[in-house]
């Protein structure tokens, strides 16, 4: 390991999300290449076997569809999308050859995650898939993106990812060892930056752009996207992917490259976000429900409720009030709109699709969700 990197110890984690770019997965003459995904799938497979969830954020869909194009086909965004489109089956192919557990193949784009509906569904299937003990490989959905399509795109989707899924770390492979003071491949100088306390202008104005014909993203977008992770409590790690001795230290908990830290832990940032962001209604419980949410922090059931106020939608912040005195015991994300509480107030978790006619689960606010004040 020649990259000057100081080797320490990774923070703790159980669940990570690993953003793999296209620079990484290119083969030289077209397509994909296991040549550094390999010791990356190792990694993720050595984690799993220790009982920690990893989530693959995989670029590399319009890399494997440019084997399959006419030599000298005009890039333009058709194009780029077509090429997205056929090379996505041999994206996953390439994931599923290292792995013998199931790898599920999830596209989405920055507006799943923005629509609040969306994004709920879109936590559901990679919580499920992951209780499965399956491996989603998750990439933009290319063939549809218009907009989105640009420079970058996926480390900051592997950022909101990482808030999506709960992640303790967002661990990203690049295709140098980590950030360093200038542009190690034009200064010869520069110094590598084994630790950040946090992200600043200053970083920013170092780093660099695109550093490989394949790639989309440079050091930038990652800043970017560990920007965002720190916002959510999550810490990032930039290593070199392509040095199989650094990879294999990362499942030993040892790295080499750069930790960006976050200034409060996931959870403290979760429940900050909670405890401030604006209230769209209310739902009122009776004394037994909140007494089960403040005093252990339960997940609040139909059961326990008593009726909602306001109009909000599924997804929203919504205040949790006690019916006996009216004070308020928690707030948090509800999974079902206020007129459908109203519905299944009082009712038993196994009656929901029944009344409904369909379920969104058995919590109104699962406790992942919920804080209680």
């Amino acid at each position: 390991m020649g990259s000057g990197f100081v080797e320490q110890a990774l923070p703790s984690w159980r669940r990570a999300v690993l953003k793999v770019g296209s620079s990484l997965l290119a083969a030289d003459e077209g397509g994909l290449s296991p040549r550094y995904a390999a010791a990356l799938a190792a990694f993720v497979e050595r984690s799993r076997a220790n009982g920690r969830d990893v989530v693959i954020v995989s670029s590399g869909a319009v890399a494997a569809g440019r084997a399959l194009a006419t030599p000298g086909q005009a890039m333009g965004l058709p194009a780029r999308q077509a090429l997205a489109a056929l090379g996505q089956t041999r994206l996953i192919a390439l994931w599923q050859g290292f792995f013998d557990a199931p790898v599920a193949q999830v596209l989405l784009t920055h507006d799943d995650l923005r629509h609040r509906r969306r994004y709920l569904n879109a936590r559901s299937t990679l919580r499920e898939l992951l209780a499965l003990r399956a491996i989603p490989v998750i990439n933009e959905n290319d063939t549809v993106a218009v907009d989105e399509l640009k420079l970058g795109d996926n480390d900051n989707l592997a950022a909101i990812v990482a808030a999506l899924v709960d992640a303790d770390i967002l661990l990203i492979a690049t295709d140098i060892g980590g950030l360093y003071s200038a542009n190690p491949r034009i200064a010869p100088d520069a110094a590598p930056i084994d630790d950040v306390a946090a992200v600043t202008p200053e970083l920013y104005a170092i780093a660099g752009g695109s550093g490989s014909r394949s790639g989309t993203g440079g050091m930038r977008t990652k800043l970017e996207a560990a920007e965002k992770a720190a916002a959510a409590g999550i810490e990032t790690i930039l290593f070199d992917g392509t040095d199989a001795t650094v990879v294999g230290r990362l499942a030993d908990g040892m790295l080499s490259g750069t930790r960006i830290r976050a200034p409060r832990t996931r959870l403290a940032a979760r429940k900050y976000w909670l405890r401030h962001a604006p209230s769209a209604g209310s739902i009122t419980i009776d004394p037994g429900a909140a007494r089960a949410v403040r005093e252990r922090g339960a997940s609040l059931l139909p059961g326990g409720v008593l009726g909602a106020t306001g109009d909000f939608a599924r997804g929203d912040v919504v205040e949790i009030a006690c019916e006996e005195d009216g004070l308020p015991v928690g707030r948090g994300i509800s999974q079902y709109a206020a007129v459908d509480i109203r519905r299944i107030a009082r009712k038993h978790t196994r009656d929901i699709d029944a009344v409904l006619g369909y379920s969104y689960g058995e919590n109104v606010i699962h406790r992942d969700d919920l804080v209680a004040l």
